[in-house]
């Protein structure tokens, strides 16, 4: 992952934890409305892939357990994981794409309904991401994968060259002169993999996703419903198909890209038909960035203009995000795909314990401030959602009081403690586990590995009934804690 300049190295603190009368009294701990339900405490945990689906997108025994345990938190909600909508091969990730999927996302709500007695919502995160390949030898691209045309030809030097002639002779080149023949996107083709984006619209599956999009998102929303979710995210965020139409880099000329208004059409459009299928009494809301963090792209401004438009179309929540895109990933090792996190945007999105002068806690908020004080100036109150390295009361319950956020996101810390709920409401905070933010989860999940914590996979791995990783080094829940 892309470090900072600036190696300042900073340690997460607990402050000062509330007695049990002090949380109860707390705003963190108080009830708010989101769309057509409450949840009993304004904390969430933002969706997390734990990698722990199985290869054909089904929930398993690893998932059950896996949501089990951060019910037994009892925070306010919990957003299951990027969960895909289309009914193609995806690997480890779960799926919404079809009704066979439905059984065992029920067997996921009741789990969590049951861990939690009732009290944590659960809402159910829906994406769609194009794709992507991964980064070929420049032999096997050259000589499978470049489709050879009269650019190629010319440079060959012979037009009446056939397509093997051409492939032999760019093989045999060296790299540097190789790449010299190709153009901008075929050279990324070769050091990053080939991927989709929104803006090939001479491909006939891009030109037709404003058409497409709607009825899958649609469609996987119903079935959320039907499961007994209590509502559905769409993912509008990072290096996805929503989060690229919402971009500054979409120069779509068919009324999708461009202006702001017609970069956020197509996830209105997405809304407007989730909406109906799924009626007023479900909550419909989205993920979005705050800001792009990359050269020339979206930034607070857009996000102002882009959850005023949400708000006004009758989203339940926003939820920002940060970054996280593929336009400035470290290049791959051959073999690998790009990972849209290891680049700046990604660090924006996940920094670490050593950071620059920002420091790595909180660092979205006040792009978070920004959008809310738009929704709010345009008359709406679109609960908001805030997350970005916060792992104490003092810090999530200033960040309610300043008028930041409304509910308060903690992944890595609820990864790292996911009793951290249960503990400081009961006036246990000084026993939480505190993430480090050393990334180990993520360095976990760039290589699509089971996501775990340092803090707790290698204690009492011989406990009765501990689930191990497909290593058998690690265990994938942490020890369960009693006050």
């Amino acid at each position: 992952m892309w470090r900072p300049p600036e190696r300042i190295r900073y340690n997460a603190h607990g402050g000062r934890w509330p007695d049990a009368a002090q949380a109860a009294a707390a705003r963190l701990f108080s009830p708010i409305k989101v769309g057509p339900i409450t949840l009993a405490q304004r904390t969430w945990v933002p969706a997390m892939v734990p990698w722990r689906a199985s290869e054909t997108g089904f929930v398993t025994p690893e998932v059950l357990e896996w949501y089990e345990r951060f019910a037994r938190g009892r925070p306010g909600a919990i957003v299951v994981e990027a969960t895909g909508i289309r009914d193609v091969p995806s690997g480890p990730l779960l799926r919404a794409g079809h009704d066979r999927f439905l059984p065992g996302l029920r067997d996921l709500v009741r789990v969590v309904r049951t861990a939690s007695e009732g009290e944590t919502r659960l809402f159910i995160q829906l994406i769609d991401f194009l794709a992507i390949r991964r980064r070929p030898l420049p032999s096997r691209f050259f000589g499978e994968f470049l489709a050879i045309t009269a650019q190629h030809r010319a440079a060959f030097a012979d037009p009446e060259a056939t397509d093997a002639e051409v492939r032999s002779w760019l093989v045999s080149l060296p790299p540097e002169d190789a790449a010299k023949v190709l153009d901008a996107r075929e050279l990324n083709s070769l050091e990053f993999g080939a991927r989709e984006r929104v803006t090939d619209t001479h491909l006939d599956q891009i030109r037709d996703l404003p058409a497409q999009l709607p009825i899958l998102f649609g469609n996987a929303a119903r079935r959320s419903r039907e499961a007994g979710f209590d509502g559905v995210e769409l993912h509008f965020a990072h290096a996805y198909t929503m989060a690229s139409f919402l971009s500054r880099s979409n120069t779509r000329d068919d009324g999708y890209g461009g202006a702001l208004t017609n970069r956020v059409r197509l996830p209105l459009e997405v809304y407007s038909r989730v909406r109906a299928e799924v009626g007023q009494d479900f909550v419909v809301g989205c993920r979005f960035l705050a800001d792009e963090c990359i050269a020339g792209g979206s930034n607070a401004d857009d996000a102002a203009f882009f959850g005023t438009e949400f708000a006004h179309a009758g989203m339940d929540f926003l939820s920002l995000s940060r970054g996280g895109k593929f336009d400035d990933a470290k290049q791959p090792k051959i073999g690998d795909a790009a990972y849209p996190y290891t680049g700046r945007s990604g660090y924006e999105c996940m920094p670490s314990y050593y950071s620059d002068a920002a420091g790595p806690f909180g660092r979205n908020l006040e792009s978070t401030a920004r959008v809310r004080e738009a929704v709010r100036q345009s008359g709406f109150a679109t609960p908001v959602v805030a997350a970005g390295g916060i792992h104490s009361f003092e810090q999530a319950e200033a960040c309610l009081a300043s008028g930041k956020a409304d509910i308060v996101g903690f992944a890595r810390q609820a990864l790292a403690d996911p009793d951290w709920f249960r503990k400081v409401v009961t006036g246990h905070g000084s026993q939480v586990r505190l993430c480090l933010y050393t990334n180990y989860c993520e360095a976990l999940d760039q290589r699509h590995r089971q996501v775990t914590c340092e803090l707790w996979d290698r204690e009492a791995l011989d406990e009765p009934g501990v689930r191990l990783s497909a290593d058998g080094k690690r265990r994938l829940t942490p020890p369960p804690w009693k006050p």
